[in-house]
């Protein structure tokens, strides 16, 4: 059973960082496509960045050069660094994985940006 549990959430001021992590059992983070989704309140859940089992790395335009996606294939976890946070980020953060083509998500970390 594949299961992922995100942490590392919490309240940042605008400018701060924060760095998120997704801990998985039962599938490899590091052969299987992995990502990041964030989602606010009455909207859809939207991609935020993705390593590919190639290791091919995306971001969405709005937190480029300010996020960073890795991830620890020893620890099978996955890693978001968010740096420069702005108020915009303010979301639930879900960790995805692809296996046997099925999607598995976390159950989500708050992140806050506010003064």
């Amino acid at each position: 059973q594949v299961q992922l549990v995100e942490s590392g959430g919490g309240l940042a001021q605008p400018g701060e960082s924060l760095r998120l992590s997704c801990v998985a059992s039962g599938a490899s983070i590091r052969f299987n496509d992995v990502g990041w989704y964030r989602q606010v309140p009455g909207k859809q859940r939207d991609w935020v960045a993705a390593i590919s089992s190639g290791n091919i790395i995306s971001y969405i335009d709005p937190v480029k050069g300010r996020f960073t996606i890795s991830r620890d294939s020893a620890k099978n976890t996955l890693y978001l660094q968010m740096n420069s946070l702005k108020p915009e980020d303010t979301a639930v953060y879900y960790c995805k994985l692809r296996f046997r083509s099925r999607d598995y998500w976390g159950q989500g970390t708050q992140v806050s940006v506010s003064a």
